[in-house]
C-alpha cells in the first residue's frame, strides 16, 4: 500500500500493488480522497469580535464598581457583578472574615458589664429599626445584643421559678372537689346512723391481729385516695378476704373517712378506720420531738413561710429550687407522714405489715410480699439507685443529705443506696428487737438543732439512717416510682408494675397531674357514687 499527498495537501491517493496480479498482467487498487479546505468566515469572526466587544467593557464596569463599593448594600445587577467580577478576578468571599471580626467583638464584650444607662430594644424588629435610624459602632451593637439576651435570661429564669412556686401552693393545696368530699361525709356521719357503724362488724374484731392475714396500713387525710389504694388493693388481690386494711387519718377527718369505708364496703375485706386520737399510744410522751416538730415556730416558717424570701435564686437551677420546695411540703411536719415509725407499738400483736402510701395504685395480687424471707432485716424496700429512669432511680445518700454537715460527713457515705418509702413490707416482730425508733428520734433532735440543715426531704433521710444496717431490697417490679415527678415514665412498664406511686407534685387528683398517667389512677374511682358526683369529682 502506498499513500501519496499532494503539494497542497488537499488530496491523497492510496494506491495498493498485487505482486501475484501483477504477473498475471492485472493493475493494482487505487483510491484517492480528496480533503476539503479549512477556512474560518468572515461573518463568524465579525460576530465574535463583536461579542467581545459588547462584554468586556461590562465585566470591567462591575468588577470596578464592586472594588470601589467594598460590602455596601446591591441592587440585583450590582449583586450579579459581585458575584461575577470576583470570580473573574481570582478574589474571595469575605463573609468569613466578617464572621471573625464579630466574633471577636462579641468576645471583648463578653469580660463587659452592659451599661446601666443603655436603652435596651423591646424586641427585634425595635432593633433592626434603630440600628437602621441610629448610626452605632459595632462594639455597641454587641453590648445591645449582650444586653438584650440579658434581659430575656432573667425573665425567664423569674417565670420559671415563679411556675415553680405555683406548681408548689396547687400541690399543696386541697382542691375543691376532695374538700367537698370530705365535708359531705363529715355530715353524713353526724346525720346517718349507717355512716358510723362500727367498723369492722364486732364478730370480725379478732381478725385485726390475727396473723393468718395480710395486714395492709394506711395513713392518710385524704379520703378519695385512700378510698383508691383500698379498692385496688381488693380488686388486685387474688385472696380478697384475707386482707385487713387499717386507715389511720387525723381528727378532723375520721368522721368523713369513717362514712365513706362504712358507706362504701369493700367486703371480702376487711377495713378499720382510726383516728390518731384513738390510740392510747400516741402521747406526748412518746412522741416528744413530733410535738415539737409540728409547733416550733421556725420549723413552722420553713414549711408555711414565704419560700422566695432570702433564697438566692441567681445561684439556684430551677430543679434545685423545685427539689426545696417539695422538700418544704407541709405534709412533713404532720403527724399522719411520721406515723410509721411507730407501727410496732401501734399494731401490738401483729407480726407483718404492708404500709401503703395514699398516693399509690396496687396493679397486682400482693400476698406474695408476706412470703419474701427478708433474712432477719426489718424493712423490705425497692433501693432507688438503680433503674432505667435516671431522675427517678438514681438516688443515693447525696440526693438528700448535706454533705458539709460535720455529723452527716462523719457517719454518712454519700454513694450509699437509697431506698423508697411508699410500699415496704415490715417485718414487726424483728422490728421490736431493734433501736430503730430511738435512733429515728435523736436525728430529728440533732436536725432541729441544726436548724434544719442536716437533710433535704422530710421523713425519708431520718428514716434512712434509722433503718440502715435493717433493709432487705426486693425486686423493683413490686414498686415503680416517679409518676408524679416527670411525664417520661415508660408506660409499659407502669402496665408490669405490682405498685405504681405517684410520688412527686403532681399528684392524680391534681389539675396538675400528668393526663396520660391519670388514668391508671381514676379507674378506681367510683364515679357511681353519689357524694363523688355532687362534688364534681375531677371534672
Amino acid at each position: 500500500m502506498q499513500l501519496h499527498f499532494s503539494p497542497s495537501m488537499r488530496s491523497i491517493t492510496i494506491s495498493s500493488s498485487n505482486s501475484a496480479g501483477n504477473v498475471n498482467g492485472g493493475g493494482g487498487d487505487l483510491m484517492k480522497i480528496k480533503v476539503a479546505s479549512r477556512h474560518i468566515s468572515y461573518r463568524t469572526l465579525f460576530h465574535t469580535i463583536l461579542i467581545l466587544a459588547f462584554l468586556l467593557p461590562f465585566v470591567f464596569i462591575l468588577t470596578a464598581i464592586v472594588t470601589l463599593e467594598g460590602v455596601n448594600k446591591c441592587s440585583s445587577f450590582d449583586c450579579l457583578g459581585r458575584r461575577l467580577g470576583p470570580k473573574l478576578l481570582g478574589r474571595t468571599d469575605d463573609s468569613g472574615r466578617l464572621v471573625k471580626d464579630f466574633v471577636k467583638i462579641l468576645n471583648q464584650v463578653n469580660s463587659e458589664k452592659v451599661p446601666d444607662g443603655l436603652n435596651l430594644p423591646d424586641s427585634f424588629n425595635q432593633l433592626v429599626s434603630e440600628m437602621k435610624n441610629n448610626k452605632c459602632s459595632s462594639k455597641e451593637f454587641a453590648l445591645i445584643l449582650k444586653g438584650m439576651m440579658e434581659r430575656y435570661e432573667r425573665e425567664i429564669r423569674e417565670s420559671k421559678f415563679a411556675e415553680l412556686m405555683n406548681k408548689h401552693f396547687a400541690a399543696s393545696a386541697i382542691p375543691k372537689g376532695i374538700y367537698c368530699l370530705s365535708l359531705r361525709l363529715t355530715d353524713e356521719y353526724s346525720s346517718n346512723a349507717h355512716a358510723r357503724k362500727q367498723l369492722p362488724s364486732p364478730e370480725l374484731l379478732p381478725l385485726l391481729s390475727d396473723n393468718s392475714y395480710h395486714h395492709f396500713v394506711l395513713s392518710t387525710d385524704n379520703i378519695l385516695a385512700a378510698s383508691v389504694v383500698v379498692t385496688s388493693a381488693v380488686q388486685s388481690s387474688l385472696h380478697p378476704e384475707k386482707i385487713v386494711f387499717h386507715v389511720i387519718t387525723d381528727k378532723k377527718t375520721y368522721a368523713g373517712m369513717h362514712s365513706w369505708f362504712a358507706l362504701n364496703s369493700v367486703s371480702p375485706a376487711i377495713v378499720e378506720v382510726k383516728g390518731v386520737h384513738q390510740f392510747d399510744w400516741l402521747t406526748r410522751e412518746n412522741v416528744p420531738v413530733l410535738e415539737a416538730v409540728e409547733n416550733h415556730n421556725v420549723i413552722r416558717n420553713y414549711y408555711h413561710g414565704n419560700h422566695i424570701a432570702g433564697a438566692n435564686l441567681s445561684d439556684t437551677t430551677p430543679r434545685s429550687f423545685a427539689s426545696k420546695l417539695q422538700a418544704r411540703s407541709p405534709k412533713y411536719i404532720s403527724l399522719l407522714n411520721h406515723l410509721r415509725i411507730y407501727l410496732p407499738e401501734l399494731f401490738p400483736n401483729v407480726d407483718k405489715v404492708v404500709f401503703l402510701d395514699d398516693d399509690v395504685v396496687i396493679q397486682r395480687d400482693l400476698s406474695p410480699l408476706w412470703e419474701i424471707d427478708l433474712n432477719g432485716k426489718v424493712n423490705g424496700a425497692v433501693e432507688t439507685c438503680k433503674g432505667e429512669d435516671e431522675w427517678v432511680m438514681s438516688k443515693r445518700l447525696r440526693n438528700y443529705f448535706n454533705f458539709s454537715h460535720p455529723l452527716i460527713a462523719k457517719n454518712l457515705n454519700p454513694d450509699e443506696c437509697a431506698w423508697a418509702y411508699g410500699m415496704n413490707i415490715f417485718d414487726l416482730r424483728a422490728w421490736r428487737k431493734t433501736n430503730i425508733r430511738n435512733t429515728y428520734h435523736s436525728w430529728l433532735k440533732e436536725n432541729l438543732k441544726s436548724n434544719l440543715t442536716m437533710w433535704k426531704l422530710g421523713t425519708l433521710p431520718p428514716a434512712l439512717i434509722a433503718f440502715r444496717g435493717y433493709v432487705h431490697p426486693i425486686e423493683p417490679s413490686w414498686h415503680m416510682l416517679g409518676l408524679g415527678y416527670q411525664n417520661k415514665t415508660n408506660l409499659e412498664n407502669v402496665k408490669k408494675a405490682a405498685v405504681i406511686h405517684y410520688n412527686g407534685q403532681s399528684k392524680p387528683w391534681l389539675d396538675i397531674g400528668f393526663e396520660h398517667l391519670r388514668p391508671f389512677w381514676t379507674k378506681y374511682v367510683n364515679y357511681s357514687n353519689d357524694f363523688v358526683r355532687n362534688c364534681h369529682i375531677l371534672e
